[in-house]
């Protein structure tokens, strides 16, 4: 019995995510697999990769197959030069927590000429403040006539 290393698809249409999985070469896609050993989401940025490297380098070492674009994360995660004998290669980037208030007080701050509101306005504060203007102009006119 032949033995690969292959991905599992899963996820939506546009939005997929794998499962790194050992299973017969015969067994279809997303069909059985022998074991799960890691997880890869490439549509977060960066990248999701997961590998149990003690259970990869088993099944290489047993003689499990890697198809290509394992091989391509295995090289990535350096279980591939591990078992190979190879140099590892450098870390993998990991991405950094974003703080979104501070992002979104440096949006702000940058339009800060502009008529910048912390709410969302809607079509009744926009009349509301019309007639607030159209009011304070009408006061302003009457005193500068009084005067």
């Amino acid at each position: 019995m032949a033995v690969k290393i292959k991905l599992k698809r899963l996820g939506k249409i546009r939005s997929p995510h794998y499962r790194i999985v050992v299973a017969d070469s015969r067994t279809r896609r997303d069909g059985r697999a022998i074991e799960e050993i890691g997880l890869y989401h490439p549509v977060q940025n960066p990248s999701r990769i997961e590998v149990n490297s003690e259970r990869a380098q088993y099944w290489l070492s047993v003689g499990a197959q890697p198809t290509e674009p394992v091989m391509a994360i295995l090289k990535l995660t350096g279980d591939w030069q591990k078992h190979k004998g190879l140099p590892a290669p450098a870390p993998l980037k990991v991405a950094e927590p974003k703080d979104k208030r501070a992002a979104f007080e440096a949006f702000t701050k940058g339009l800060e000429g502009d008529d910048v509101k912390g709410e969302a306005i809607t079509q009744k504060a926009k009349k509301a403040d019309k007639k607030a203007d159209e009011a304070a102009d009408a006061a302003a006119s009457t005193e500068s006539t009084e005067a």
